[in-house]
């Protein structure tokens, strides 16, 4: 299985009194200028990017909390990876006294990336249980394979803080039924509106890319046009466009 380290870029320390950041790069200690005399210009598109990168960071650094075992095989690091697929969810606006961890569980949440093909999912019942339906087929079965089953819960920390939480486990093919001559997983926790699931089908170093699935609603919140002006105004507000 394939293992990756994320390099990226390592804060090292930062002198603000003399307008000097010190940072790490591939190896290399890096110094810059950290001031400027003019305002840090913040328009609109500026403000959904910086708030979407602040949400692919605070996602990525719970899935790396949680989950030890990463899969993703298509870019050189598990998270350059992964944030050019979170790259393609919604914008979740938040104020500036959370920016740093609060995380919304919504569909298209990317656990792996790989060459294997996707197993197609879907929330739904089974003999009236509440289930995990796939494609999964029983004649398409490999002895080497390994089902891995993400589960994603959105919680509320100290009554302020969302945050999604990330586990994993193995899950076997005869722990699962067939439906229609596809295999489904059963259970009532199929139900809770505050989680997600994926489930990723593992051959050696080879994975599926799967992505969350989720019946919840929460983040959506957090999409609008209020919640982006709240947001926008504990920065010191969106930066005019002079007209041309």
């Amino acid at each position: 299985m394939k293992k990756n380290t994320t390099t990226g870029l390592m804060l090292k320390g930062s002198l603000r009194k003399s307008g000097v950041t010190i940072y790490e790069r591939n190896g290399q200690l890096i110094t810059r200028t950290a001031t400027s005399d003019q305002k840090r210009s913040n328009t609109l598109e500026q403000f959904k990017q910086r708030q979407k990168m602040r949400h692919t960071i605070a996602l990525w650094k719970m899935l790396k909390l949680d989950c030890k075992e990463l899969m993703f095989t298509q870019r050189a690091t598990d998270y350059q990876n992964f944030s050019s697929l979170a790259n393609r969810l919604p914008v979740v606006f938040v104020e500036r006294v959370r920016m740093d961890n609060a995380s919304f569980l919504m569909p298209g949440i990317p656990v792996s990336d790989g060459t294997l093909p996707a197993i197609q999912q879907e929330l739904g019942e089974v003999d009236g249980m509440p289930a995990l339906l796939t494609d999964l087929m029983n004649d398409e079965h490999s002895y080497r394979e390994k089902l891995l089953l993400y589960t994603a819960i959105q919680t509320l920390e100290n009554d302020f803080m969302p945050r999604v939480r990330f586990s994993v486990r193995e899950v076997k093919r005869r722990d699962m039924t067939l439906a229609d001559g596809r295999f489904v997983l059963k259970d009532k926790d199929f139900s809770n509106n505050m989680k997600g699931w994926a489930l990723v089908r593992v051959i050696d170093d080879r994975c599926s890319a799967q992505t969350i699935i989720t019946r919840c609603t929460l983040y959506q919140q957090y999409t609008n046009e209020e919640a982006l002006q709240t947001a926008a105004k504990s920065y010191g507000g969106l930066t005019r466009t002079p007209y041309l």
